[in-house]
């Protein structure tokens, strides 16, 4: 065998001749990505804040205290209250719990269909006292109202007191009579206030306008109670002068509207509302619809 003959033998016993090219780009490749390796920076805490967005999405726990019941979250909900574990036929513990709006909702409604109810109450009996004072109401000597949780018989001064004097005309006590038989027939406290207008009044029986309201008010009171059927402690009295005008005391007619007295009907169970005003009672409830019917004016 020649000697060319033996070259071409052994040349075809080993790898092909490309393989040298490709083990050379195989091993820049290496090279170059070791390279990008070593310039890069890792940072710790943006990693951790990605891992930990990662277990509150998918509810992951790691951690559970001994002595509390696991919580779990979700991407609805990220907590919820635990109820009671229940024991099912398959054996499988699960927890119940509570939604307190809805729990919220349920009392909001009761409230409102309790404060209806009431309402509808008070429209009823102020229309047995409109019954019962229609001839006194068309004279002008009695307006009759209902507002939010309280009935308001006001007394004008006209035709139930003298000018400057606390003593009931007796012409006025038989209407007081008739007011006192459907008081009888109702529910719920009794606040009887006076009300005067700003001239001022110094006199040997009555010092101020407090104690001509007051004297007023009382005068009403003891009327009827007179009967004896009525308890006393339904009945609160009240005086406040010239500082709860219905007008503003600018003529002779607006403070002939604001001399009054007026029998309130407290319908509502609160006992801290029976000593307010009713202009009070109406700005703290004015988002509530109130019903107010007067039949003369």
């Amino acid at each position: 065998m020649s000697e060319n003959q033996q070259r071409t033998k052994r040349d075809a016993e080993g790898l092909p001749a490309y393989m040298a090219t490709f083990a050379d780009l195989m091993s820049l490749l290496m090279c170059f990505f070791v390279l990008l390796l070593s310039f890069a920076e890792m940072d710790a805490l943006k990693y951790k804040m990605v891992v930990k967005s990662l277990e509150n999405a998918f509810g992951v726990q790691r951690e559970v205290a001994a002595n509390e019941i696991p919580k779990g979250t979700s991407i609805i909900a990220q907590e919820f209250s635990p109820g009671e574990p229940k024991p099912t036929p398959l054996k499988v513990v699960r927890q119940d719990t509570m939604d307190d709006s809805r729990e919220q909702l349920k009392v909001t409604m009761d409230a409102e269909k309790l404060a209806e109810q009431q309402a509808q109450q008070v429209a009823e009996e102020t229309q047995k006292f409109k019954e019962a004072l229609e001839k006194e109401i068309e004279e002008g000597l009695i307006v009759v109202e209902s507002q939010y949780s309280r009935i308001v018989i006001r007394i004008r001064e006209k035709g139930s007191f003298m000018s400057g004097d606390a003593r009931l005309n007796n012409d006025f006590i038989p209407i007081l009579k008739k007011i006192h038989n459907v008081l009888l027939k109702t529910d719920g406290r009794i606040a009887v206030a006076g009300h005067t207008d700003d001239v001022p009044i110094n006199t040997s029986r009555y010092r101020s306008n407090w104690e001509l309201s007051t004297s007023r008010a009382t005068s009403v009171v003891h009327e009827l109670l007179a009967p004896g059927d009525m308890p006393a402690e339904r009945f609160v009295l009240e005086g406040y002068a010239d500082t709860k005008p219905l007008e503003p005391n600018d003529s002779p007619t607006n403070r002939a509207r604001n001399r009054r007295v007026e029998i309130i009907v407290l319908k509502s169970p609160v006992e801290a509302e029976l000593t307010r005003s009713i202009d009070e009672l109406m700005q703290e409830h004015e988002s509530v619809d109130s019903v107010v019917t007067p039949i003369y004016d």
